[in-house]
């Protein structure tokens, strides 16, 4: 098969591959790369750090240019000043560890010193930072920036200081280099001598205080005296804080019916509120539950180290006895299956939020499967484990069943095959073979369920006896599409739109892993208008169950809303 790779300005590795049935290139594979080498991948003004999520920031006295870009992790607008220079009364900041931005509007002298540099630079409205020429033998030569500085980014070692100009009142006591008389640095140290013992009785105070806060909320919530010697070494390597069951039984009304949110075959989820008024979800494993201890703790090790918009945050854990339950953050919308398979509270997701839903659950796939510390793969990615917070935005949870990848490990092997029927992609179920494009299979289910308003597993179409994913192939390949479209959303929806999220849906479920896209890439289509190459045949395409068909009473609606079962297979 022919293939051919490429390198992006941006420093991207590409590799694609040709298709015969389409004649043109598909992206077959994109390398791993340093994504702060990516050429001012942070705007002007902006700071890249790799270590940091999310990765972009603004240089210190400088805020976002457009704040509702930046929420959604596009920084290419860059930052601005968050006040202007006046030139007159400007100082300097000087920041370290840094790669030099790039210098195409700079000026540089062989022969000045950094102090002839610096009085250059303010002589020079227009001049924004400078900086040593060379940084050997302690440095020599003049570097001048003028307008924006771009392509910073943190590095750890042998990059040389760089002062950047900025307004009297953004300097600060550890960076600024300001231009004052002797009478006025006088001052500065009499204030400095009277603040610093001030903030020193302030600082012991505080330090008192919270050290008081702390062995109370200890005695209160952890409860450290309510758990067993025994479970003691057990919540070691947890990191995260412990619940004792009476706080927690407390705060649900004693696990109250009318306190549960949810649950089914792994245990059940109940609302509770501790005696601060924070309000907590509490999961319940069930004793029966074919979760044990090692899984329990694989979820709470996974979760607590992730911290994204698009995740659902662990707040502790409890484990006394036989009891193990976890408590998350509270969100009052339940899960996505509750609204977008049924028919009365389906109209409260028109297609704006449906289309806002679908963009988060990929970018919190992109955290987990790229930028995370750990990258993870979920493996039980499904409508119910979609959590909607007050404002319906989505939160990925449930991570009892994700396993982590390290370096460039993109797939592993399983004897014990978990998950839900109508979510697992076919090299999992049949052969145990897991790996990021499983959860893209998954994403791929949850698109076409969510534009539609059908479930995949029990789709009931009376011309045939195909599942959801073929339904929507056959319709696609038909020039029929816009048929898939839940009727609640018709009137909302913008067509184009919703019409190329379901070709990215079928290009999620195609049988091969190969064929589909990565998470990167599937984000990247979300927010462009580029055109989509065509989606192959889906994975399970005439899966769907005759005799679940047949038995269907007549009187049944056309598509059916049968609920999801949680199953474990064993692979071949």
């Amino acid at each position: 098969m022919p293939w051919r790779v490429m390198v992006t300005q941006g420093g991207d590795v590409l590799r694609f591959t040709w298709i015969e049935q389409t004649q043109s290139w598909l992206l077959y594979l994109t390398l791993d790369t340093d994504n702060c080498e990516r050429f001012a991948l942070c705007g002007a003004n902006g700071i890249c750090s790799i270590n940091s999520s999310p990765m972009c920031g603004c240089l210190n006295g400088f805020v976002p240019k457009v704040q509702s870009e930046w929420e959604l992790m596009d920084w290419s607008s860059g930052c601005v000043r968050r006040t202007p220079l006046n030139c007159s009364g400007d100082g300097f900041q000087k920041v370290s560890a840094v790669k030099l931005p790039q210098t195409k509007t700079s000026w540089f002298n062989r022969s000045m010193n950094l102090e002839e540099c610096k009085n250059t630079c303010l002589n020079n409205c227009s001049c924004t930072a400078y900086s040593n020429l060379d940084i050997r033998d302690g440095g020599n030569g003049c570097l001048l920036w003028f307008n924006d500085l771009l392509d910073v980014r943190i590095l750890v070692e042998n990059e040389p200081d760089i002062y950047i100009r900025m307004a009297a009142s953004e300097l600060d006591n550890g960076y600024g280099v300001k231009i004052e008389t002797k009478a006025k640095e006088k001052k500065r140290i009499i204030l400095r001598v009277v603040l610093s013992t001030g903030i020193l009785f302030l600082g012991l105070a505080l330090v008192f205080y919270v050290w008081k806060r702390h062995q109370m909320k200890n005695r209160k919530m952890t409860g450290v005296s309510g758990i067993s010697s025994n479970n003691k070494h057990k919540n070691k390597d947890l990191e995260v804080l412990l619940f004792t069951i009476d706080t927690l039984a407390s705060a649900t009304n004693n696990f109250s019916l009318n306190n549960m949110l949810g649950g089914g075959g792994v245990g059940h989820v109940y609302k509770g509120t501790l005696k601060d008024g924070l309000e907590i979800a509490v999961k319940r494993l069930s004793k029966s539950s074919r979760q044990g201890l090692d899984e329990f703790k694989n979820e709470v090790r996974h979760i607590v180290n992730l911290q994204h918009r698009n995740l659902v945050k662990l707040l502790g854990c409890c484990i006394e006895g036989e009891e193990k339950m976890l408590i998350y953050e509270f969100l009052p919308n339940k899960s996505l299956d509750f609204f977008i398979f049924d028919d009365t509270r389906s109209v409260l997701l028109d297609w704006p939020k449906r289309y806002n839903i679908i963009n988060g659950i990929a970018r919190g796939l992109l955290y987990l499967h790229q930028d995370s510390r750990l990258r993870v793969i979920h493996r039980d990615l499904k409508a119910s484990n979609i959590l909607l917070d007050y404002n319906m935005h989505p939160k990925i949870s449930d991570f009892g069943m994700a396993r982590g990848v390290e370096g460039n490990e993109t797939e592993s092997k399983t004897r014990k095959v978990v998950g839900t029927y109508g979510y697992i992609s076919p090299e999992y179920a049949f052969h145990g073979l897991y790996s990021l494009k499983s959860d893209v299979f998954s994403f791929g289910v949850l698109v076409l369920e969510t534009v539609s308003g059908n479930r995949n597993r029990g789709f009931y179409h009376s011309d045939h006896q195909l599942n959801l994913l073929g339904h929507a192939w056959t319709l696609f390949n038909e020039g029929r599409p816009s048929e898939l479209i839940a009727e609640s959303t018709i009137e909302t929806c913008n067509l184009s739109e919703v019409l190329r999220v379901i070709q990215l849906g079928l290009l999620c479920v195609q049988e091969s892993p190969e064929d589909r896209p990565s998470i990167s890439y599937v984000v990247l289509m979300l927010g462009n208008e580029d055109k989509l190459p065509q989606p192959k045949q889906p994975g399970y395409f005439t899966a769907r169950d005759v005799i679940e068909a047949s038995n269907l009473p007549s009187h049944s609606k056309r598509y059916s809303t049968n609920q999801c079962s949680i199953s474990l297979v064993e692979a071949r």
